[in-house]
């Protein structure tokens, strides 16, 4: 039996005319990515910055921490790295790896770093940063009709140029280029954004949790400001008690399912070395208008560019007498500047770098503003020239700050008249040439800019393989450390090259490493947080390490302990103010001698200096050897003049120091020893160790790792031996297990349970009770609208029957 097609008036047409606005729909966020990328990678291409061109795009923490920690995640998904997601053996002697994986590596983007070489890495990470913006681009430009959908369908295209300005952003350009883990907080914006359309309308309980909890495990610092805007957001657009519960419930639910990680983040954080407590200083209104504008930098300035037509159309809404949108964007823009609502932002705690992080969610929100205006079809005449003559004020204003650029004037007089222009397949081009030119004249200026203001760090290059080629010969974990040596070429040294080095920067540098590094002599940067290796033959022995790299070779140093070893019973070491007299007490013997009254060291010791406030140059003969200290920015670490050969040869020091000589025999003795009560067998894992102990041993087990919280022996919470790893055994001992679990990690694990069980669970008794609720005959119960067929027995319902 043939059934006939309903014959409802419009039905063809109305499909047709659906399907065109699905495909309209899905072409607006390719659009924005496509300009997005080709924005970024032609302003680099001007600028002929790396990958295009010769001048270093590694600045500041780019090539300082986030290259080498993205190179340590190319080692794990490789099978290649010393540790795995709880422990790095790799860097600060060992130390918790977990915090720093949710700081910089969890976002969905990382992993694909692994698809390089690995001497591309930056070749790579470049990609991922252009991809990741491309997607808060798409992003943007897919969320902005769900929000208020389009009148007009050809407004669509608006949502795609919208969503590139958004990408675009002055943010996005100069300040999250160089911190690429700060681009996830850009595209969960407009995801949470949507999250928040879906809790408006009542849809996708399940999903919405899933979003957040991928937008705060990508990267918490900058999800939790975009939950902000995301929030006032919902607040301004769906003014309901009920609407703003649920919302509320939607992300600490998200927030749960990402505990795993944020948990360990947090309590990482509570234990790292304290930094810098700033106090916040509001930019001067000159340069805050003159950072409107296209090609302006200022570290200290927030990067309000966003392309031109944005603010425009934004401004438009007052002469149309649209105020909700307007006022939301001055309330954000203003708590920028305010000192408590600064603070908000910055979960409570000034940061020591750049003190507006959050410029990107105004920018969303002028983004949003700009869609409001657009949505219903392009504003009239009078309403631009309006947002036109608005946004023009702070241009005024700006020709008063020393920011302002010949270029960025130009561009942004271009941006206001290219608004202006009416005919509709005129416009479109020109709005997009325009956003372009903008936005790589922007990203241009930023990259010469950052390399006149900030450090800059070379790319890999062939040295480099051949320095990490001689770590990888040398080297003989567990049995021994292989030291990536000084000088350094970045702050985590051995992620990049390999070894076990005690070399490491981070966010999260535990403060107990900071403080018993220092009681050592070792030197640092960055206020504690970038300690530097330390070339001393008594911390190579009492850290294992049986090789390092000098000169690009590979050498072997002196009589070193093995990972573990066992102290005779005792009081554990307490430090003082002279790191010589700390590093004999850590390895339980006297192998320093005081100068004679003279000031010589006697012939065959080895001189070593230590003075942590100095800058300059200390001498021993033919040696010099420059030192680098100005507390508490930068350590000057204790370093060696040579061996004395002469005898009364002085060494040319400053008078506030302290001059100390080794003597190597001393130290041999020492180590042999030790050697001599050490454990039989260690076997070390990517989460601890166990040590195979030799008959009627009892002392302390000391491993030369840092006591961080986390480390337990046999079940029992580790103890301290100067910092170090320990735990008592008794004569009757044969092994001992020490295992190290992140703080906060079981804690995150059952709230992430808990989060899961609960919507899963309410969803599963909803269903439950309506379906217990609707009888056979309810008009609500499914499928009785749908065709039935039956044998070859047809029913057609009524309805679509002809």
């Amino acid at each position: 039996m043939k059934i006939p097609k309903p014959r409802v008036p419009g039905w063809a047409a109305g499909r047709t005319a659906t399907r065109a606005a699905a495909r309209a729909a899905g072409r607006a966020p390719l659009l924005a990515a496509l300009l997005t990328a080709l924005a970024m990678c032609a302003g680099d291409a001007v600028a002929r910055t790396f990958p295009f061109g010769p001048h270093r795009r590694s600045v500041n923490d780019l090539g300082n921490q986030f290259l080498p920690f993205h190179a340590r995640l190319w080692d794990l998904l490789h099978g290649r790295a010393d540790g795995g997601l709880l422990l790095n053996w790799q860097s600060g002697w060992g130390t918790s790896f977990l915090p720093d994986l949710g700081t910089y590596l969890t976002s969905p983007f990382a992993p694909l770093v692994a698809l390089a070489p690995r001497a591309d890495l930056a070749y790579a990470l470049y990609a991922v940063t252009v991809l990741k913006t491309a997607a808060a681009a798409a992003a943007m430009a897919f969320t902005l009709p769900r929000m208020r959908p389009a009148a007009d369908p050809r407004m669509r295209w608006g949502a795609g140029l919208l969503g590139a300005a958004y990408g675009l952003c002055g943010w996005a350009l100069l300040e999250a280029v160089y911190n690429p883990m700060w681009m996830d907080g850009l595209i969960a914006f407009p995801l949470l954004c949507l999250v928040g359309v879906w809790v408006r309308e009542g849809r996708r309980p399940l999903l919405g949790p899933l979003v957040v909890a991928l937008c705060w495990t990508a990267n918490f610092y900058t999800a939790y400001m975009a939950t902000l805007g995301a929030a006032l957001v919902l607040v301004v657009t769906a003014p309901r008690w009920r609407v703003v519960v649920r919302g509320a419930v939607t992300v600490l639910l998200g927030v749960g399912l990402a505990a795993p990680v944020l948990a360990p983040v947090f309590l990482g954080t509570r234990y790292a070395y304290p930094g810098v407590v700033r106090d916040f200083v509001p930019a001067d209104g000159a340069d805050l208008a003159a950072r409107l504008m296209p090609a302006t930098y200022g570290f200290s300035t927030p990067a309000l560019f966003v392309f031109t037509a944005v603010p425009v159309l934004a401004a438009s809404l007052l002469f149309r007498r649209m105020w909700l949108w307007p006022a939301v964007v001055a309330g954000v823009a203003l708590s920028l500047q305010w000192g408590p609502t600064h603070l908000v932002w910055h979960v409570f705690a000034t940061p020591n770098g750049s003190p507006y992080r959050q410029t990107f969610v105004l920018t969303g929100v002028l983004v949003l503003a700009a869609w409001a205006a657009l949505a219903d079809g392009p504003p009239d005449r009078r309403s631009l020239l309006g947002g036109v003559a608005v946004v023009g004020v702070p241009a005024l204003a700006a020709l008063g700050s020393d920011q302002v650029t010949p270029w960025g004037l130009a561009l942004f007089a271009a941006g206001l008249a290219v608004v202006l222009v009416r005919h509709r397949r005129l416009a479109l081009p020109l709005l997009a040439a325009v956003l372009v030119a903008q936005a790589s004249a922007t990203t241009a200026w930023g990259d010469k800019e950052r390399l006149a203001r900030l450090d800059d760090y070379p790319a890999w290059s062939a040295a480099d393989s051949r320095r990490a080629a001689a770590l990888d010969g040398a080297d003989g974990w567990p049995a021994y450390r292989t030291d990536s040596g000084r000088p350094q070429t970045t702050g985590n040294e051995p992620m990049m090259l390999g070894g076990q080095g005690g070399s490491y920067y981070s966010s999260l540098t535990p403060e107990v490493l900071t403080r018993t590094m220092a009681a050592l002599g070792v030197g640092w940067t960055s206020r504690g947080r970038n300690l530097q290796s330390l070339d001393n033959p008594v911390t190579d022995a009492l850290f294992a390490v049986g090789a390092r790299l000098r000169d690009g070779e590979a050498v072997r140093t002196g009589p070193a302990l093995p990972l573990v070893t066992v102290r005779p019973p005792g009081p554990a070491p307490v430090y003082g103010a002279s790191p010589f007299r700390n590093q004999e007490l850590l390895l339980g013997a006297r192998v320093y001698e005081p100068p004679a009254a003279d000031g010589a060291c006697r012939v065959g010791t080895e001189v070593f200096f230590w003075s942590p406030d100095f800058t300059g140059t200390a001498r021993l003969g033919d040696r010099t050897v420059r030192l680098r200290g100005q507390l508490l920015k930068w350590r000057a670490a204790l370093v060696s003049l040579g061996v004395q050969k002469v005898p009364g040869l002085r060494a040319e020091v400053p008078p506030k120091g302290e001059l100390a000589c080794l003597d190597h025999t001393r130290l041999r003795t020492a180590v042999t020893a030790l050697r001599a009560t050490a454990p039989t067998a260690v076997d070390v894992t990517g989460t601890g160790f166990r040590a195979t102990l030799r008959p009627g041993t009892a002392g302390t087990v000391v491993l030369s790792a840092p006591r961080i919280p986390g480390w337990r022996c046999d079940g029992r919470p580790a103890g301290s031996y100067g910092g170090l790893v320990s735990a008592p055994v008794t004569a009757d001992r044969h092994e001992i297990s020490c295992d190290f679990r992140p703080p906060g990690l079981r804690l995150g694990l059952a709230t992430a349970v808990a989060s899961l069980l609960t919507p899963a669970g309410w969803v599963l008794w909803d269903r439950r009770r309506r379906r217990r609720s609707a009888g056979p005959g309810d008009p609500d119960t499914p499928n009785t609208r749908v065709t039935q067929v039956t044998s070859s027995r047809v029913t057609v319902p009524p309805a679509v029957s002809s």
